[in-house]
């Protein structure tokens, strides 16, 4: 059914502030040293024409969908730019990866048994340099594997000690750190065979402990559990935990497990989302994943929101008054969907980023920067794809006061508001027309500045703004990103179609 919106910015009602870094993004420690990761789809995979061979279990194997990939080239200039552009961000450092990697900072070249990877010095100061280089503060996991203790043993800083050190030595503190990756997948999570959910409040109590005394200055954030009930589409039935996440991994541990008894409180509380599992782990997980033709639909556009709403209780309880992270956010998990790189994963970021300001404040850590097909950049070469530019137009345009614009949300008009980024009075709304049949009606009260994002087709690797194609020009410079004179009156946001409108 075609909407109709009525715009009226002198009325609209504030309901917080939100932190200017809202939008940030991992980049994974698997990068970082050179390893695992998903596999990248081929060009008709991404188009939607050719299907995603099915898997029985997650492997390297040829017919697996996970490869090998060598480090991140971290001081390539053509990365830092575009990541400098974004503006002020945190960066965290982090993944399952991370859980099992030794710190071969004296250059013995040896990983330890019990580790599954090396980082080496140079490495890290890879990270280091890149964070300086683009004003970033800096987010971290520690080591939690059976070479730095057993089961029956506690966990103990000494890897810890070589990480935190160096980076403050260098002049590039750690700021925040979480001490494990999905700690509620226990048995998938690196840590020793047979860790409880206790040993784990144990060893979090332990490394808090530490860097309140160690390093002070440095937010402990947690437990950043992944996988809930929001997960996956909504069949009329409670779906099992994570879509089958519980039917996959053995050993999985809820929040309350994990930090009830628990005696270092939180400065930031943390958890995980996706909208479900990739076509790369479809066949499965069935529970979990999307099709592409809902990928636009309420449904699919409300999950971000009932996990953020799931976990502000939670986050009341081990956090009260605390800032909310989702120190991973994306489409899916699995390295994204087939159509994660194109247009139509767009409408699920925008309205990410715009649901979750209406509820709380905090970070959200898109995964990744440049791995995978969730990625804001293409891996290696780091050509922007739609998220990257969409979430640039949300940084430069919309500010940190956060608006009630008394629009419910509906096929075809979410209708969100901010502050002016630029500091003027007025606001700045996005209007997101999901609905991919019907144009909507939007009556503007006075002149606006409109950004209109749009593609020739859904899946299409360019999106367009204002009828211009959005690609890097000579040198890797950005794109015309003006927008254009939009007279009171009548604005028509046809079929698919995203607007900025700056009042």
């Amino acid at each position: 059914m075609p909407q109709i919106v009525k715009l009226s910015p002198a009325e609209l009602k504030t309901l917080r502030t939100v932190d200017d870094r809202l939008m940030s993004y991992n980049i994974e420690m698997a990068e970082v040293t050179g390893g695992t990761f998903w596999k990248a789809y081929t060009p008709a995979q991404i188009a939607g024409t050719e299907e995603v061979p099915p898997i029985t279990k997650l492997s390297i194997d040829s017919d697996g969908p996970m490869q090998v990939y060598p480090p991140i080239d971290l001081y390539n200039e053509k990365l830092r730019k575009l990541a400098r552009d974004l503006g002020p961000v945190w960066v965290r450092v982090s993944g399952t990866w991370a859980s099992k990697t030794y710190y071969d900072f004296d250059g013995a070249g040896v990983t330890p048994e019990g580790y599954l990877n090396r980082l080496t010095k140079e490495q890290w100061i890879g990270v280091l340099d890149f964070c300086k280089a683009i004003g970033a503060k800096l987010m971290i996991s520690v080591a939690n594997c059976p070479g730095l203790h057993s089961v029956e043993e506690p966990w103990n800083p000494s890897e810890a000690e070589k990480i935190f050190s160096l980076s403050r030595d260098y002049g590039v503190p750690i700021d925040a750190a979480e001490f494990m990756n999905e700690p509620n997948m226990l048995s998938y999570s690196g840590a020793p065979e047979g860790y409880t959910a206790a040993d784990y409040a144990r060893d979090q109590d332990l490394f808090f402990a530490w860097l309140r005394k160690n390093y002070p200055g440095c937010l402990c954030v947690g437990p950043s559990n992944t996988g809930d009930e929001t997960m996956g589409p909504t069949t009329g039935k409670k779906q099992s935990h994570g879509g089958g996440v519980a039917d996959i991994f053995s050993n999985n541990a809820t929040c309350d497990e994990l930090m009830d008894g628990t005696q270092e409180k939180l400065d930031v509380y943390s958890y995980h989302y996706y909208n479900g599992v990739s076509e790369r782990l479809q066949s499965i997980m069935p529970a979990a994943h999307w099709q592409a033709d809902q990928a636009t639909t309420e449904a699919y556009l409300a999950v971000a929101a009932n996990s953020c709403k799931m976990n502000i209780p939670l986050r009341d309880k081990y956090c009260p008054g605390g800032q909310m992270w989702v120190t991973e956010s994306g489409d899916a998990g699995g390295g994204g969907d087939t159509w994660a790189s194109t247009y139509l994963d767009v409408f699920r970021t925008l309205n990410e980023l715009a649901e979750f300001s209406t509820l709380t404040d905090g970070i959200i850590f898109h995964n990744t920067l440049a791995a995978s097909d969730y990625a804001f950049l293409a891996r290696e070469v780091f050509d922007p794809r739609p998220n990257y530019f969409a979430v640039l137009l949300w940084n430069r345009l919309m500010g940190t006061t956060v608006y009630d614009t008394g629009e419910p949300a509906r096929e075809g008009a979410h209708v969100y508001a901010h502050s002016r980024k630029d500091g003027q009075s007025g606001a700045c709304y996005l209007i997101i027309n999901n609905s991919t049949t019907d144009a909507t009606t939007v009556e503007l009260p006075q002149d606006a500045v409109r950004y209109t994002l749009s593609a020739d087709a859904l899946r299409s690797p360019v999106m367009k703004l204002n009828g211009r194609e959005l690609v890097l020009g000579e040198n890797n410079a950005l794109p015309d990103l003006s927008g254009e004179a939009q007279p009171a009156g009548t604005l028509t946001v046809e079929p698919a179609t995203i607007v900025f409108l700056v009042v």
